[in-house]
């Protein structure tokens, strides 16, 4: 069975969020918060290395409980920076913690960020490979910076949106290829 050459095919937690996760629409706000906060943790490192420390991530941080994250204080961001299963950024966490609730806000304002989000996707998956940016994720980069978000550049907000599959992404030899005329 061949899958996007990106997916390390040693490495059976890459396999399965390639199989089951990658490019799939999952629009549910506890998801898509998740998401958001692993894929800001992601810059300047591999989605790999994130991937890896996942369930590690998960226990950190309540189980991406975005009301405990809102309350986070300097003794768990203390406590973070000592858990060497993540990844001990200081910038990151912080942000992290900013943009819970920037996210919260968001939730507040339009129901569900599935409902922020589809005001500039039009609820519409975009089929697209071999790119790192578009039009959407600059967009949508630019609107949650000036929301006050951090480490959400175009291209993580790119990888957010395939991640969590407003953009299908999987290469054409890929047995999860699709497009807007192979809609699977």
């Amino acid at each position: 069975m061949n899958r996007c050459k990106w997916c390390n095919l040693k490495n059976p937690k890459y396999i399965k969020y390639h199989d089951n996760e990658w490019g799939k629409l999952n629009l549910e706000d506890k998801y898509l918060f998740e998401m958001l906060i692993l894929e800001s943790f992601q810059a300047g490192l591999s989605w790999e290395c994130i991937l890896n420390k996942r369930d590690d991530f998960r226990e950190a941080y309540d189980k991406f409980n975005i009301d405990k994250i809102c309350n986070y204080n300097e003794n768990k961001i203390k406590e973070l920076l000592e858990n060497e299963k993540i990844i001990r950024n200081k910038l990151k966490i912080e942000a992290s913690i900013n943009n819970a609730k920037i996210f919260k806000k968001i939730v507040k304002e339009y129901k569900t960020f599935h409902n922020y989000l589809k005001q500039f996707s039009n609820d519409e998956i975009i089929y697209e490979i071999n790119k790192t940016t578009n039009d959407l994720s600059d967009t949508i980069s630019k609107d949650l910076k000036k929301r006050g978000m951090k480490f959400v550049g175009s291209t993580t907000i790119y990888a957010y949106l395939q991640a969590i599959g407003i953009i299908n992404s999987h290469e054409k030899d890929c047995f999860l290829y699709s497009n807007k005329d192979t809609k699977q």
